[in-house]
């Protein structure tokens, strides 16, 4: 066996090669290219020609190099950057050769520790990519929320009153239509209601009264300066929001395509809360390989909701996870918070743990790792969610 550390980076990456009694046959650097690959293959097979004799160790398990490691058959095994952190000498000494050369000693000291990889089929990796991606552009259209609410509030606070969310689509054509402060307090009535009727709002006689009325109260008004640069950065932020809301809403068409593709789609399905945007989500950081995992303990780490326990002599006490897969961690915090509206028991236990002084995300994050154990049990034996044998066995569980 021969151990490859590679320290990749955008433009090039070093490699180091050390044999199974720790000496280095080989060190070379190569561009991040289609050449650079080849030639990084090349180099390694005119050592040993079957591929599956080299284990190549990088701080990464996704890109184009893995991706072409996988493809030409080498060995990957993905480190986590803070196990070379605490690896590194006490100088603290830290260069591209060093990590590269450290990588692959790691790899020859703790390779029976170490979990190959596997990369995920293509069904759940394009799912688990536009999931991720698709939490991008909400967070985007969050800010763009944010940034409209506080330009509004400069200008034209009243268009805050008009609507229950100011970024309904009935909410941004109004505010497209009816930009400024005095074109609403010119228009009439009758005007509103047809605009509204227009927009297929639900009620729109009684919001036009509504909107009319308000827009008639005594008003602070701002400069005319302001209301003129402000209300071009409003129209400005209104086009970005309704093209990043169209995009979410072609994501979910996708997400959703592939969800229902998918065999083990009816098992997150059933998940109470979980139906819409949050089954997918867990169906793509779960995936479908089941030998994954060793049993549900490693799923809770890697989820992040089992605490971590620290403790020195007298001194002991249990802190958050940080180290873990965040995209993972915030799917099972959304889904415990919804099963608690849906679910007697989740309600319950996240009731007992708050009278016990647990913050509203402590006790999320208990209620999650429950569900983790649920979950595993579920996707190892293929069934769906049924609320009457976790009970069961949670009364087995207590006269025990």
């Amino acid at each position: 066996m021969y151990f490859v550390g590679i320290d990749w980076a955008d433009l090039h990456h070093d490699v180091a090669v050390l044999d199974e009694k720790g000496r280095e046959l080989k060190y070379f650097t190569i561009p991040h290219s289609r050449e650079g690959m080849e030639q990084l293959k090349q180099k390694l097979l005119s050592i040993n020609p079957s591929p599956e004799s080299f284990a190549c160790l990088l701080e990464t398990k996704n890109g184009l190099l893995v991706q072409f490691l996988l493809e030409a058959g080498f060995l990957v095994y993905p480190l986590n950057p803070k196990v070379v952190d605490y690896r590194r000498k006490p100088s603290g000494a830290k260069s591209d050769p060093i990590d590269a050369r450290l990588l692959a000693n790691i790899g020859r000291s703790d390779l029976g520790q170490l979990k190959r990889l596997k990369p995920d089929t293509e069904l759940i990796s394009e799912l688990k990519m536009l999931t991720r991606d698709q939490d991008s552009l909400i967070q985007e259209s969050t800010r763009l929320t944010n940034k409209l609410i506080a330009c509004l509030k400069e200008y034209y606070p009243m268009a805050l009153e008009f609507f229950s969310k100011p970024t309904l689509p009935v909410a941004l054509k109004f505010l497209k239509h009816y930009p400024l402060p005095d074109l609403v307090r010119e228009t009439t009535v009758p005007e509103l209601a047809a605009f509204l009727k227009a927009c297929k709002h639900p009620q729109p006689n009684q919001t036009a009264i509504s909107i009319w009325q308000k827009a008639q109260e005594p008003q602070l008004r701002a400069s005319a300066p302001t209301v003129r640069a402000k209300c071009r950065l409003m129209l400005a932020l209104v086009a970005q929001l309704e093209t990043v809301k169209e995009q979410i809403a072609a994501y979910d068409e996708e997400i959703n395509r592939l969800f229902q593709l998918h065999s083990d789609s009816r098992i997150f399905a059933s998940l109470p809360g979980a139906a819409g945007r949050l089954a997918p989500r867990l169906l793509a950081e779960w995936g479908d390989d089941r030998e994954r995992y060793e049993d549900a303990a490693v799923v809770q780490a890697l989820a992040g909701t089992s605490p971590v326990l620290f403790q020195s002599g007298k001194y002991r006490f249990a802190r958050q996870r940080r180290s873990c897969i965040k995209p993972f961690r915030r799917v099972m915090h959304l889904f415990a918070f919804q099963s608690i509206r849906q679910v007697c028991w989740a309600r319950e236990y996240y009731s007992t743990k708050r009278s016990q002084g647990k913050t509203h995300h402590e006790a999320l994050r208990a209620l999650a790792n429950i569900w983790v154990r649920i979950i595993f049990a579920m996707w190892k034996n293929g069934t769906c969610y049924n609320e009457a044998t976790f009970v069961a066995a949670r009364a087995r569980h207590r006269a025990a």
